[in-house]
């Protein structure tokens, strides 16, 4: 029987609050599709529930968020993880 095992996360950048976010008071959750690649990089990242002034800062910070690689039987693959970044306002 195979094994899986599956990513850790092992660097956080957390995203940068948009000042103009701010200034509207616009906070909340960002969901967030990314593919990350058999090194443990994410490779691609599409909004899948967003906030339009979020957004990108979302994008930007989970872009740099590096995993374990994820590993099907001791071989590196590439796998697709949900991810929500959160936002609020303090």
């Amino acid at each position: 029987m195979g094994g899986l095992t599956e990513p850790t996360k092992l660097k956080h950048v957390p995203p940068i609050y948009p000042d103009i976010a701010i200034r509207a008071n616009v906070y909340g959750d960002v969901v967030l599709e990314c593919t990350v690649s058999p090194k443990g990089r994410v490779t691609d990242v599409k909004v899948i529930r967003g906030i339009p002034l979020l957004d990108e800062a979302a994008r930007a910070a989970v872009k740099q968020w590096i995993y374990s690689p994820t590993l099907v039987d001791g071989v590196p693959v590439t796998v697709i993880l949900t991810v929500t970044v959160k936002f609020a306002l303090q």
